[in-house]
């Protein structure tokens, strides 16, 4: 479980180190993570690999003629990135996330159980 407010800075590559503390289960999800935006907020979701496997199958098995189901497949699944922790423990944040977020040099990090989520 993530859990847990770290304040963390933004490179001018548009990297985040992630905090020491959490790298080690993230390394279970073969350093990979999925960011991807949230569709009521202006922050970022963060996923390990593994969760967000999760979470796209539910999101594959909605109803496809459900217009608000669609919408919640389009945004989750059509913003979701991946991207490997480097050898520092940083992520690159895409551009276009980035600017979703309103995220430039200081950024929190909070933990929400199997998900972080990243705020400007």
């Amino acid at each position: 479980m993530f859990r847990g407010v770290n304040g963390i800075n933004i490179d001018v590559k548009g990297r985040i180190a992630i905090p020491t503390r959490y790298r080690e289960r993230l390394q279970e999800s073969r350093s990979c993570v999925v960011l991807t935006i949230d569709t009521e907020e202006k922050c970022l979701l963060l996923y390990p690999l593994t969760a967000w496997e999760d979470i796209e199958a539910k999101l594959a098995q909605l109803p496809s003629f459900n217009p608000a189901a669609r919408r919640i497949q389009r945004l989750l699944i059509g913003h979701a990135t991946e991207a490997e922790l480097d050898s520092h423990g940083r992520i690159l944040l895409p551009p276009l996330l980035r600017e979703y977020a309103g995220l430039s040099k200081h950024a929190m990090l909070v933990g929400q159980g199997k998900k972080f989520e990243l705020w400007d």
